[in-house]
């Protein structure tokens, strides 16, 4: 036993995704995508063809009517309907509100048809809407629904809610062009509905401008009554301001400002010669101070002052000279007069300027106000006539209301529009097509057997030494059968070729003592020990069988013996020799040593010192030992019995045994030095090889064995 038996450390894991093996799989896997695909099918047939119920649509386009709205004219305002993109889609919702569905169910009478009224419709006994309801009554106690009336709200308000779910609005691209489409059951009822919503739509927009023009004729009468009485009003209050205020002309507004003009220059003038008189008036007082009479009598240019100068020689005494200065006094005294006289006209003067400015500032109040109301009542007559104008356009307006939108071209009937049988089957198959290579993906990956040598070994690291298809028969008791009647069938040959791997497992030192095991019971390690044995014995040679598996006792169902006919314990214990004990086959030509039931521990039983002996004389006493042991993950029997043996051959179930079964079994025999010589796949399925794509690849079970011997 040359095998390490320890799995490669590269093979316990691999992250790269197999794109060729999953090819390989979906490719195995054809038939069942092909029935996924059949039922996908029948499925989406059966619902297109039989369930669906066939719709039908209608359509009918409207046109808008395009005006150029101007706010000044309010005949436009009234009327028309913007073309911008907001005021466009705002007209399909429109369309679609409320209050023109109702006068379409109203006027087709569609709360009275169960296909927009559900509450008319036969629910079906075995629908689920039928069990739902019977639950409802079982579990709730609801009574069973009465006599639905249409004609309440509640059936107006379902029949509007099924007509909004039907029908559709929609702009045609780059014009100014609504399409409108409903769909239901019958051809000709859609065509019916979508010509009646049509209708619905343009006497809506007639009514909209007919309620427009009877509210801005009331509006506009309203407010032309209240700016005739404005006028009139405004009009009096002129008459009685006038009356009042005795106010003069504009012209003599004017004549009053040129007054105050005349006036502030004449105070002007006035004020300059006073300033000069009081500046003549302040030298001659300075003059007279000096008392120099030549400067007195050419500064005051009296003549009389300047005679008598003259005639005294310039010079001037006694009576003389008082005489002059009371002339000089004389004159300055009147120049005083002038400056008092002056300042007494100046001061008047500027009274009757302040009084003349405030008659004519009071002159000019008064024409304002009397102009600012003939203004205002100028206006309110302007607003009045044109508001008088406005009225009159709109009383001639009334009753030649149109639409802004007329229909284009009417339906005349339905189209079918679903189901679509050819996307429903398309859709179906696809998704039966998605289900089945779920499946088969999941299959694949959930999957923890192995279909092929190849992948056991590269899984394992181990050899696979031989390769057992599954035995045509039904019980173990028709096993010996079996191979004795089909000596060429491909099972037999198969194990003629596992003992020729065995005898090549080591040329210098073949093996005699060969343990059959496996990881879990039934997987066909009992079964490949027994027809192991024929096989040996087929070579003349002295075989015996030895039952290890002491636990379970299966061995006598092979041979149909009783179990009360001694065995390996009663040799071990020397209450008789092997040759009492053995049975000998005479069909197979190999001695069978059945196992027996013990109060003690089966693997203690092994380890004794006795056993060893035991097999040590069996050596001497036959060339091949072929032992049966139990499961290594179910009991250690196997370590222990695999001390004595020189090859150990364990038994993998074809798509079963799970890869960390394998590992873990391997592991615990290798844990007691107990290397494994050779894996046998076994129980291998020609039928499922073959749907999995690996009838043609592999030895005994392969197509072309047929030639060779009898597939059995």
């Amino acid at each position: 036993m040359s095998n390490t038996g320890t799995f490669p450390d590269g093979a316990q894991e691999d992250d790269t995704i197999d794109l060729i093996g999953l090819a390989k799989s979906v490719w195995r896997g054809k038939f069942l995508l092909g029935f996924c695909v059949l039922v996908g099918l029948i499925i989406g047939g059966y619902q297109a063809y039989f369930v669906a119920v066939p719709k039908y649509a209608a359509t009918t386009s409207l046109a808008l009517q395009v005006r150029n709205q101007q706010v000044v004219d309010l005949s436009s305002v009234i009327s028309g309907v913007s073309t911008d993109y907001t005021a466009m889609n705002t007209e399909l919702v429109v369309i679609t509100s409320r209050g023109i569905l109702e006068a379409v169910v109203r006027e087709l009478e569609l709360n009275r048809d169960p296909e927009f009224n559900t509450a008319l419709r036969e629910v079906p006994r075995y629908s689920m809407a039928g069990i739902k309801a019977r639950l409802r009554q079982v579990v709730r106690g609801i009574e069973p629904r009465g006599e639905i009336d249409p004609d309440n709200q509640e059936s107006v308000n379902r029949a509007i809610g099924t007509l909004r779910r039907s029908a559709t609005a929609s702009i045609q691209n780059g014009t100014y062009i609504f399409n409108l489409r409903v769909v239901t059951e019958d051809p000709r009822k859609s065509a019916q509905i979508v010509n009646a919503l049509a209708r619905a739509y343009i006497a809506d927009q007639i009514d909209v401008k007919f309620q427009a023009t009877e509210n801005a004729t009331s509006w506009l009468s309203a407010r032309v009554v209240e700016l005739e009485a404005e006028v009139v009003e405004r009009q009096d209050q002129i008459k009685q301001m006038r009356a009042d205020m005795d106010l003069i002309s504009p012209e003599g507004i004017e004549l009053l400002n040129q007054r105050v003009r005349d006036l502030r220059d004449r105070v002007d003038r006035s004020r300059v010669d006073l300033e000069a008189t009081e500046a003549q008036l302040a030298r001659l007082r300075e003059i007279r101070a000096g008392g120099d009479l030549r400067q007195i009598a050419d500064s005051f240019e009296d003549p009389l002052l300047i005679r008598l100068l003259n005639q005294s020689g310039g010079a001037l005494s006694g009576e003389a000279r008082e005489t002059f200065l009371t002339r000089a006094d004389t004159r300055l005294a009147a120049v005083e007069n002038d400056v008092t006289r002056s300042r007494a006209q100046i001061q008047s003067l500027e009274t009757s300027l302040l009084a003349t400015e405030r008659d004519a500032s009071t002159e000019f109040d008064k024409l304002v106000q009397v102009q600012r109301a003939e203004r205002e009542v100028e206006s309110v007559r302007t607003l009045y006539e044109t508001f008088l104008t406005r009225l009159k356009e709109t009383s001639l307006q009334q009753g030649l209301q149109q639409a802004d939108s007329r229909v284009l071209s009417e339906a005349s009937g339905g189209s079918y529009v679903s189901p679509q049988k050819s996307r429903i089957l398309a859709m179906s198959g696809i998704l039966g097509f998605m289900v089945g290579l779920v499946i088969i993906l999941g299959r694949q990956y959930l999957h923890a057997g192995f279909r092929t040598s190849t992948d056991l070994e590269r899984k394992s690291g181990l050899p696979v030494i031989g390769q057992i298809p599954r035995l045509k028969i039904r019980s173990r008791k028709q096993l010996i059968p079996f191979l004795i009647e089909n000596p060429t069938s491909a099972a037999v040959e198969a194990y003629r070729n596992l003992r020729t791997s065995i005898l090549m497992s080591s040329l210098d030192n073949p093996p005699q003592i060969i343990l059959s095991t496996s990881a879990v019971p039934g997987e066909g390690k009992t079964t490949n020990a027994l027809s192991l044995a024929q096989n040996f014995a087929g070579l003349g040679k002295r075989v015996l069988l030895v039952e290890g598996d002491i636990r379970r006792q299966t061995l006598f169902e092979y041979f149909e013996l009783s179990r009360n006919i001694g065995g390996l314990l009663t040799v071990l214990e020397g209450r008789k020799t092997l040759p009492e004990v053995v049975v000998h086959d005479e069909r197979m030509g190999i001695d069978v040593l059945f196992g027996e039931k013990s109060t003690a521990n089966a693997a203690d039983v092994f380890s004794s010192a006795t056993f060893g002996d035991f097999v040590q004389s069996l050596r001497e006493s036959y060339d091949y030992i072929i032992i049966d042991t139990p499961p290594v993950l179910v009991v250690p029997d196997a370590r222990v019995l695999g001390q004595h043996a020189d090859a150990l051959l364990f038994t993998v179930a074809w798509n079963r045994t799970g890869a960390e079964q394998i590992r873990e079994s391997i592991r615990q025999l290798a844990s007691v030095n107990v290397p494994v010589t050779g894996l046998v796949l076994s129980q291998i399925d020609a039928a499922g090889m073959k749907r999995y794509g690996y009838g043609d690849r592999y030895g005994a079970y392969a197509g072309y064995g047929k030639a060779y011997y009898d597939v059995k």
